[in-house]
């Protein structure tokens, strides 16, 4: 079956319409057992992340059409969100996945991140049992080509991200941070960059909240910060000069009214905030609070774009590995359409060497001489080899088949001429 995706990303849709595509958690074990029960569909990883939503799938065109359908309905999309959706299959289909792996495809581009959601993507697909010999040689061969185009560029040479983005923006808003405090809200590796970050420049005071007290409090102790509880959130938020959130909540997590009274005790102290999070944690409606700078990560494009400078020609040298490893996957999986013809012919060829060895034998046991029985194998042999190759070429003869007459020459290597 051939490679199909579908889905949508930060090319075909803005992030108010990516939070409303999201799978996270049990969401993506059921949508893997839930396609991979279609008719049609042999295969599924899936990868949901702030930037996209996308199916992996081994599916026959039938298949890829009714996901598209139970997508549209799972996940009740609007007229707006189909049109985000897009399709590839095949040799696109191929060089997306590997341009994905390598962060060429992302919005920062060369950025490292993606990579391992894609291998946690087909880690969780594979304990689902969702991923068969197709996605698993495609999914390695990716992996490997991500690896080579680190190594063999300088596309992740300079250090742009969102979280380097974020805190870059937040130092343009502030002349230092020495004498400021930030609140970060999670603790996943987004977030642990931009602690790294705001550590490097100096940071007055570090807040870390998250749901898990104790994985904030481990992830606090390696920047002199302090953690709490979510619960505990709206307390500090007076004390925060800047905001940064990036969690994998389906709800916002600050509110407009938890701002509002925030900024009120602030005594209207600005506030620089960041929504890393797709779904948005802090709600929209906060941008309309006088001393509230909000930003999401469609904003963050702009900065990203102002460092990704130094990886565009490094993306060149990317594309052009990415053209010849898609070629030579192409190659090898098209090389594996013609193992079966090639394992029926050698056993055919073994079956005739055995009958023609036994012959050899009993002629041996007879008091048959040595080079009389040495001449009659390379003679059975060769009549046996070149038997159905001679009646078929007579055949193709009559019948002035000249493509077959073609193949034949040059499978055999002869040079075609006729002798007379």
């Amino acid at each position: 079956m051939p490679l199909h995706i579908i889905g949508l990303n930060h090319n075909t849709a803005p992030v108010e319409i990516r939070e409303q595509v999201v799978f996270e958690g049990d969401g993506v074990d059921r949508a893997l057992q839930a396609v991979t029960g279609l008719d049609g569909v042999s295969e599924a990883v899936v990868l949901s992340t702030c930037n996209r939503t996308e199916l992996y799938l081994e599916s026959d065109d039938a298949g890829a059409s009714e996901i598209r359908t139970w997508l549209e309905d799972d996940q009740a999309m609007t007229d707006a969100t189909k049109r985000a959706l897009f399709a590839m299959t095949q040799e696109d289909a191929i060089r997306h996945l590997f341009r994905v792996a390598c962060g060429l495809d992302s919005m920062v581009l060369g950025e490292p991140q993606i990579l391992g959601q894609l291998k946690n993507a087909f880690r969780q697909a594979e304990l689902q049992a969702t991923v068969g010999p197709q996605l698993s040689r495609l999914f390695h061969h990716t992996f490997s080509v991500a690896k080579k185009v680190r190594t063999d560029t300088e596309i992740g040479a300079s250090p742009v991200s969102a979280a380097y983005a974020a805190v870059n923006l937040a130092n343009q808003f502030f002349a230092g941070f020495s004498q400021h405090t930030a609140l970060l809200i999670g603790a996943g590796v987004t977030i642990e960059l931009v602690a790294k970050h705001l550590y490097a420049k100096d940071i007055g005071r570090l807040f870390i909240a998250n749901r898990n007290l104790e994985r904030a409090q481990k992830l606090a102790s390696g920047f002199d910060g302090f953690a709490l509880p979510l619960s505990e959130l709206e307390g500090t938020l007076p004390e925060a000069d800047i905001l940064i959130s990036s969690t994998a909540s389906s709800e916002p997590v600050v509110s407009y009214d938890q701002m509002a009274s925030a900024i009120r005790q602030r005594r209207h102290k600005p506030v620089f905030a960041v929504d890393i999070a797709v779904p948005r944690d802090l709600d929209p409606q906060i941008t309309s609070l006088d001393d509230v700078y909000l930003y999401g990560v469609d904003d963050l494009d702009k900065v990203i774009m102002e460092g990704q400078n130094s990886r565009e020609a490094a993306a060149v040298d990317a594309n052009r590995i990415l053209d010849d490893e898609t070629r030579r996957y192409l190659s090898i999986e098209r090389s594996k359409q013609a193992a079966p013809v090639i394992t029926a012919l050698r056993d055919h060829g073994e079956e005739m060497r055995e009958q023609v060895l036994e012959q050899a034998k009993r002629r041996l046991a007879k008091g048959a001489g040595q080079n009389e029985v040495l001449d009659y194998v390379t003679s059975a042999l060769m009549k046996k080899l070149l038997h159905q190759p001679s009646v078929r070429l007579r055949e193709a003869g009559e019948q002035s088949d000249k493509e077959f007459v073609r193949v034949v020459t040059e499978l055999f290597g002869l040079d075609g001429e006729e002798k007379s």
